[in-house]
């Protein structure tokens, strides 16, 4: 399998690129990986990338896009923070990568048993993590279920997975209102922004509606 190039990238549309992350994740739930020279694709591109697709991501170690995704040298942008939230950082490399490299998806992937969701949940507190923590907050105050609150803590994987998935979603809507850039390359349909879900069991990823 070749590296992409700039012809390949031009040609592909939001939904192609979908379609091949989702049929990469099947081959790596299948063990099959694709037959990709990695050092083959170094030579491809050095001497310019062309990623069909970004993926934002949490730093969790079971969680890397371009395995999951089964993707070779220079197939993805990868962003990678706990607890996929964006930044002014994180928007502005998001951008670069759509605006200027190319991508035609916005891929938020979040997971199951999210570490940093599970301490947002239980309101963790240690130097630089508490500002990050704080951003996931709005998540978890936006899962009415369960009520009691002693229910509503990392102990409850149910809790801590709906709220992985609001925080997702709730992503998706900071991207939108804080990248116009982003907005703007959206409704133009030049890109599609979506979220999808890894499952830390099976290796399966879920694109959501």
């Amino acid at each position: 399998m070749k590296a992409h190039t700039k012809e390949s990238q031009a040609a592909m549309t939001a939904d192609a690129a979908i379609e091949i992350l989702k049929k990469g994740n099947k081959r790596f739930v299948a063990n099959q990986k694709a037959d990709r020279d990695l050092l083959e694709q170094v030579s491809d591109t050095k001497s310019g990338q062309y990623p069909f697709a970004t993926i934002l991501s949490c730093i969790d170690s079971r969680v890397s896009a371009e395995l999951i995704f089964d993707q070779g040298i220079g197939d993805i942008f990868s962003a990678r923070v706990a607890g996929n939230i964006v930044n002014e950082d994180l928007l502005g490399s998001i951008e670069f990568a759509c605006k200027l490299a190319g991508t035609k998806v916005v891929v938020i992937l979040g997971h199951t048993a999210c570490g940093a969701v599970k301490g947002a949940c239980d309101d963790a507190k240690m130097g630089n993590l508490t500002t990050l923590l704080h951003k996931i907050k709005p998540a978890v105050r936006a899962v009415s279920e369960p009520a009691d609150p002693s229910m509503r803590n990392s102990k409850n994987i149910d809790f801590v997975n709906n709220v992985v998935l609001k925080n997702v979603h709730l992503t998706i809507e900071d991207m939108r209102s804080l990248s116009p850039v982003l907005k703007q390359m959206e409704d133009n349909g030049e890109i599609k922004i979506v979220g999808a879900m890894y499952d830390i069991k099976n290796g399966e990823v879920t694109f959501l509606d």
